[in-house]
């Protein structure tokens, strides 16, 4: 069954004085792009965190967002008040030697400033880590179940397109005996035409026909487009289904769709040849999330 690139996870660790919350998002992309933001506190377990989500999520672009929430009302983050004050000392210095005036409201742009805002513990305590390590893969396995989950949608929708483009490939067999009728009057037709004396062997005039319509002949194009289907749906529903060897095959069966449509010099069968194309879009469209 096929897996979505798509998923969200979440979880909380409580520790003594604080609480961690994680939040994982992911959405499709050809390799795995993944992003990780913590709090400076735990800066030295960014690898870490990298090294154990890299390795249960092969594909999708992930962003990793840790936030530390202080329980017992003590702030989080202190302010760095001697490199504050610097920062506005020389701020000030600079809108004197320009002959401008400094706004009062510039405050919160000084505490955006580098490393103005520094967390109240310097150190993180290394027993805190199995907790945040356990509330980790507690978020990866619920961005994992949502993936699945997605990828249980997908399939569906797409086995539907599929068997709409089996449908249209079957509407198109009552057309053949009329668009070979229709090829034969237009060819003769064409024929008188150029003059009204022409007088048209017709034992010759089969053979070309024949010999014209066995290029048109669109047979071999049906029966593998069918196996491609088969193949398809075979691969969708194997366990170890994956977005780009479904999409290989949608190639394949789009490459049949086209060959069809070029043979056809039929109206009708035109239309579902079309109509084919644009299903087979859709589900390349969800292929491209496909994991």
């Amino acid at each position: 069954m096929i897996v979505s690139m798509t998923g969200f996870g979440k979880s909380v660790c409580r520790l003594q004085d604080k609480a961690l919350k994680i939040e994982i998002r992911s959405l499709n992309s050809k390799n795995l792009d993944l992003s990780v933001k913590t709090p400076s506190l735990y800066r030295e377990y960014e690898n870490v965190v990298r090294n154990i989500v890299g390795s249960q999520l092969e594909r999708g672009k992930v962003e990793v967002v840790i936030t530390l929430e202080q329980e017992n009302g003590q702030a989080a983050c202190v302010i760095n008040k001697p490199l504050l004050i610097q920062y506005f000392k020389e701020i000030k210095q600079v809108a004197q030697m320009m002959d401008t005036d400094i706004s009062d409201n510039f405050l919160p742009d000084l505490l955006r400033l580098p490393e103005v805002l520094k967390s109240a513990n310097q150190e993180p305590d290394p027993t805190e880590w199995p907790a945040i390590e356990d509330a980790l893969k507690e978020a990866i396995a619920q961005l994992v179940e949502f993936r699945r989950s997605e990828g249980e949608h997908m399939s569906k929708d797409i086995l539907m397109r599929e068997n709409n483009i089996r449908q249209l490939l079957e509407e198109i067999i009552p057309w053949e005996k009329d668009r070979v009728s229709n090829i034969k009057d237009r060819i003769y037709r064409s024929l008188k035409e150029v003059s009204e004396n022409v007088k048209v062997d017709e034992n010759r005039f089969e053979q070309e026909v024949i010999f014209y319509l066995e290029k048109l002949d669109i047979t071999e194009e049906k029966v593998r487009l069918n196996k491609h289907l088969d193949y398809f749906r075979e691969t969708l529903q194997d366990a170890e289904a994956g977005g780009k060897k479904l999409g290989f095959i949608g190639q394949e069966i789009g490459r049949e769709i086209n060959t069809i449509g070029s043979k056809a010099n039929h109206a009708e069968i035109q239309k579902l040849v079309v109509q084919m194309k644009d299903e087979l879009e859709k589900i390349k469209e969800q292929l491209m999330n496909v994991l």
